[in-house]
Formats: structure tokens, C-alpha cells, sequence
């Protein structure tokens, strides 16, 4: 989900404050990155963004936990009333 960051098709702008200790760290690790300030904080904002995203969507278990999970969701439904009910139940565009 790389998110590509083109100069000529930029129209936000982000507005932030830093204190003299943050503009200060962004601006040397931008520098000995050789990206501009701009640069550097967008592709390490997007990253860890992205980050984010994928930490509610991808969970890595091992490979143990990944043979029980895929075993309960091969195994037959238990049939309760509610499932029952769901199932028996009028879908809205069916009515």
C-alpha cells in the first residue's frame, strides 16, 4: 500500500509546529537522507501511516495459531437460535 509522493501533484498543505529540538532532529535526519525537509517528514509521516493502517488489518500469528484458527473456520457452525434466525430471516432486497 506504498503511497507514491508526487512533487507536481501536490495540492494540501499540512500545517505543523515543532519545538527547536524537533526542527532541529527533522532537519538532520532530512539532510543526511538528502531530502528536503518536506521530503522527509511526508515519507516518514505516509510510512508510518501506513504502518498504522496495516497493523488493524494484517495480524501474523504462528503458524500453530494459523492451523487452529483455519480448524475452527473449517468446522461446521454450531446452530443456535440467533444463527437460526439470521439464516431464516428475509434478506432487505428480498422483501
Amino acid at each position: 500500500m506504498a503511497i507514491a509522493i508526487n512533487n507536481s501533484s501536490r495540492s494540501g498543505r499540512i500545517g505543523l509546529r515543532a519545538t527547536p529540538a524537533q526542527e532541529h532532529l527533522l532537519r538532520s535526519a532530512a539532510a543526511s537522507s538528502r531530502k528536503s525537509l518536506t521530503e522527509f517528514i511526508l515519507d516518514s509521516a505516509c510510512r508510518t501511516a501506513e504502518q498504522t493502517l496495516l497493523d488493524q488489518r494484517l495480524f501474523l500469528v504462528s503458524s500453530e495459531v494459523g492451523e487452529d484458527i483455519l480448524r475452527l473456520l473449517d468446522a461446521p457452525a454450531v446452530e443456535t437460535e440467533g444463527l437460526q434466525g439470521l439464516r431464516d430471516a428475509k434478506s432487505p432486497w428480498d422483501e
